[in-house]
């Protein structure tokens, strides 16, 4: 199988820019300028990626909707949402890390695409090595002449920056890390307007997350039918999955769009000698979980949707049988309450509660109105009802556990401790 984004990946000693370019990298680059921002897009269409981030929405479709032309905004804006924070999800890190100028080279195509003059890429602050190696890589590329002004003699330009956050999960929402940027408060802002008009700073802007921008360079290099052969159903391209838990080989593989969840945990080696699989979370911490009998379900957005989750992330955080799941969504639901920028009273408020109740029944002094209480404020944050999508996900493994679950949650309180402690 062709491995788009691992190919030039390594960990260990990342390719430099001659080394990148001996293995084909830049020639995607090169392909792009060959053609107008607007054949570069429909290239992007025609491939069908989704964005990597969690939302899955059509990549060349959103960068459709800045405006084009001699009539359009003269300032536009790239940015490359790197402020991976959602729990069990490290994929980005790992591209970055292994293969700093394949981002580097999918931000310049794409900020070609929209005809955008500056790119960012908005880093999580904590990632210290992908810092050190994405600015050698950016580094490596203006002294070579394919970052700055007229590049290649195109008569395009485009300076690219690194922006390191100062570190907060919100940070992960467009709208809130376009107002970070600004060196606002990281709060969400309302849509529309969408950034891809009003974005950054006023201008049109589009905000892709950094897996997806790794995918860009062999779409223009090898073509958009290429790329929908990768993917085994529905969906175009390879992802990288991952895995977290007690499983016995926790990692990331790049394996095609639609590989089954079963394979991902086979390459993981299943569970820990003497544990069982109850239940996994298929796209990071804020995702419904899914149960055994879905393993054979292909990861890809809309199989995932139909089992009753989302794809989100990839990254997939096993449950296992000897592990309280009352306690596992405790432990989520603090992050989350932690990481709440406070704009809207769900999220705020809501949380927390949260957060005091499942704490309540973990220790073993919960009541049955408390199970009735959670049911009301899955309600209460769900979507429509806050301010961004913080809540909602924050709700989705806490109300599937109760679910599936139930009799977890009920023991609890019938036997007023948590079972999996006595």
């Amino acid at each position: 199988m062709d491995k788009p984004l691992t190919a030039t990946l390594n960990i260990e000693q990342p390719l430099d820019l001659d080394q990148y370019r001996n293995k084909g990298g830049y020639q995607g680059f090169a392909r792009a300028l060959d053609l107008t921002p607007e054949e570069v897009q429909q290239q992007v269409k025609e491939a069908n990626l989704r964005g990597r981030g969690g939302a899955g929405f059509p990549t060349g479709m959103k960068w459709g909707f800045v405006p084009m032309g001699e009539d359009s905004p003269g300032r536009k804006y790239l940015v490359c949402n790197a402020d991976e924070m959602e729990p069990g999800t490290f994929k980005d890190r790992w591209l970055m890390e292994g293969a700093p100028h394949l981002l580097v080279e999918g931000m310049m195509i794409a900020a070609y695409a929209i005809s955008a003059s500056v790119a960012y890429l908005f880093l999580r602050g904590e990632y210290r090595l992908c810092a050190t190696r994405l600015e050698k890589a950016i580094r490596e590329a203006e002294q070579a002449g394919l970052l700055g002004e007229n590049i290649q003699g195109s008569g395009y330009s485009l300076n690219l920056h690194l922006h390191t956050s100062a570190g907060r999960y919100i940070c992960g929402e467009e709208t809130a890390l376009l107002n970070a940027l600004e060196g606002k408060r990281a709060h969400p802002r309302a849509k529309p307007p969408f950034p891809q008009v009003v974005g950054l700073f006023g201008q049109p802007t589009v905000v892709n997350n950094a897996e997806t921008l790794c995918n860009i360079p062999g779409i223009l290099r090898q073509g958009p039918a290429w790329y929908q052969d990768l993917g085994r159903g529905e969906d175009a391209g390879t992802k990288i999955y991952g895995i977290s838990g007690r499983v016995k080989n926790p990692g990331l593989w790049e394996l095609p769009m639609g590989a089954p969840a079963k394979e991902i945990f086979d390459l993981a080696g299943g569970m820990q000698h003497g544990l069982k699989l109850r239940g996994w979370l298929p796209g990071g911490a804020s995702t419904d979980f899914l149960l055994p009998e879905h393993l054979d379900t292909p990861m890809e957005y809309d199989a995932i949707a139909e089992a009753g989750s989302r794809l989100g992330t990839g990254g997939i955080i096993a449950l296992d049988d000897k592990h309280c799941p009352v306690g596992m969504v405790l432990n989520l639901i603090r992050f989350f309450a932690q990481e709440s920028c406070g704009w809207c009273t769900p999220c705020r408020d809501g949380l927390p509660w949260a957060s005091e109740i499942l704490n309540r029944i973990e220790s073993g002094r919960g009541s049955q109105e408390d199970l009735d209480e959670l049911q009301r404020l899955c309600d209460f944050m769900w979507m429509g009802k806050t301010f961004c999508a913080l809540a909602p996900g924050a709700v989705e493994p806490m109300s599937s556990a109760m679910k599936y679950f139930a009799d977890d949650f009920q023991q609890h309180i019938d036997k007023g401790c948590c079972p999996y402690r006595h």
